[in-house]
């Protein structure tokens, strides 16, 4: 992979710590003088944020179905690979995206009840063939995520608003995930401290992205 860029995709329920993990990450890989790109899902693009806003703050967005937020999800995710992410891989540009399609299978697919076939369908149509080199996924038991959330304060959005049934439904949608794909997703434990965390990503990246950091 000398001639191309790293893709590094983050996943997890609310409250596991997906964005602090990834600005720890961005920095060990700046300081190996990589260019790093970050990215968020949905939006990364002028469009996808404007869609980012429809699906998680606009008024009206209360009466949105599953489908249509499936669609829009996946609206976002094909700007953003076209716009953004094959052109950086393409530079040699190490990638980190906050959520990618697998977010789609556990959310609309799994805690939605949309027909998983057609939900891989629209995930495969979006991305065209691009997929994560390596993703981490942020493991944390949903009560724990829930109460993390709560004292980081702010205004949730739609989908943090969700029942704490919905998000079980999302971690073992996420951990049936792991299971499946052992090669591309790494079950990281959450619950540690922050740098712990950090250390035991870090030996992650050591291990399957060898010469990254």
């Amino acid at each position: 992979m000398a001639s191309r860029g790293w893709f590094i995709t983050f996943e997890g329920s609310e409250g596991c710590g997906k964005s602090t993990q990834i600005r720890r990450l961005s920095s060990m890989i700046r300081n190996s003088g990589r260019e790093v790109i970050l990215l968020r899902e949905p939006g990364g693009t002028p469009i996808g944020e404007k869609l980012r806003h429809l699906l998680q703050h606009d008024e009206s967005a209360g009466a949105m179905t599953s489908e249509t937020e499936l669609l829009l999800f996946a609206a976002s995710r094909a700007q953003l690979v076209r716009e953004v992410v094959r052109p950086a891989l393409q530079r040699g540009a190490a990638v980190l995206c906050d959520r990618f399609l697998d977010s789609t299978t556990v959310y609309q697919g799994v805690a939605r009840a949309l027909d998983p076939i057609k939900v891989s369908l629209i995930n495969d149509f979006a991305v065209c063939g691009t997929l994560p080199d390596l993703t981490l996924l942020l493991d944390l038991p949903v009560e724990e995520g829930s109460r993390r959330s709560f004292e980081r304060g702010g205004p949730a959005d739609r989908m943090e608003q969700e029942s704490l049934s919905f998000f079980e439904a999302v971690r073992a949608g996420y951990l049936e995930l792991a299971q499946k794909y052992p090669g591309r997703i790494s079950l990281i434990d959450a619950a540690p401290d922050e740098a712990s965390v950090a250390k035991f990503i870090e030996q992650v990246i050591k291990e399957r992205c060898h010469g990254l950091i």
